[in-house]
């Protein structure tokens, strides 16, 4: 007789792919400086960065029933989704956020725009453009809509 040992199979643990499941940041978009520059290290970027998703309820609140102001576009990047308004009493520049432009043009250079203002956590100390909407659009300017479509003004 012959006995065999019936031992139970060893099935080996499963294991999660090694490829990362999220993107890293910041995200590398063609045409933006900091894929020609090759990255940014995390400490230059604000953090966190002041989003109207990430806005608290209270803040969003508070800026809604703050008054109108009246400002000129600086400067504003599709790619890095972000740009500066002038402000029409000559204050320092306000930070603007494209997830805080409503309306159908991306803004540009000499754009004249209202906006109420946010502050910027955590110290809030300054201040961002929230509720910005485009009032004039810069005359023989190009304008370009959030779709892709160029509209000379």
């Amino acid at each position: 007789m012959t006995s065999e040992s019936t031992s139970p199979q060893v099935v080996p643990p499963l294991h999660s792919p090694k490829s990362p499941v999220w993107p890293t940041f910041p995200f590398h978009r063609e045409g933006s400086r900091v894929w020609e520059r090759g990255g940014v290290p995390p400490r230059d970027l604000p953090s966190p960065l002041p989003t109207k998703r990430t806005r608290t309820y209270s803040a969003t609140a508070r800026a809604s029933a703050g008054p109108v102001f009246k400002g000129v576009c600086k400067q504003f990047s599709r790619s890095q989704g972000h740009g500066f308004i002038t402000p029409e009493n000559g204050s320092e520049d306000i930070f603007v956020h494209v997830s805080d432009i409503e309306g159908e043009y991306v803004p540009v250079e000499g754009d004249e725009v209202t906006y109420k203002m946010c502050p910027i956590p955590p110290k809030n100390q300054k201040f961002q453009a929230v509720e910005v909407v485009l009032t004039q659009l810069a005359p023989h300017t190009p304008h370009e809509t959030w779709s892709g479509q160029v509209v000379g003004s």
